[in-house]
């Protein structure tokens, strides 16, 4: 038996965001399996303490200054 198919209606923004996503090589059920796949964050609600959570915000904080700063430079030299 080969691969069964569903057909499924989207309206034309959800098509969009989905063929956004969409890689060169990969079909549009490839697309909805890889993203169905994905975990969400709020899974992992409950999974640290405040203060696990707090320094992780920080860290990610941080992350974001340097680079949003590499970025700013990047832009100047050119």
């Amino acid at each position: 038996m080969g691969t069964e198919y569903k057909n499924v209606r989207l309206t034309e923004e959800a098509y969009e965001k989905l063929r956004s996503r969409k890689r060169k090589e990969e079909s549009f059920s490839d697309v909805v399996a890889r993203l169905a796949g994905e975990r969400s964050l709020l899974e992992l609600r409950g999974v640290l303490n405040e203060t696990e959570a707090d320094a992780m915000e920080d860290a990610l904080a941080d992350s974001y200054e340097g680079y949003a700063d590499d970025l700013a430079a990047d832009w100047d030299e050119r």
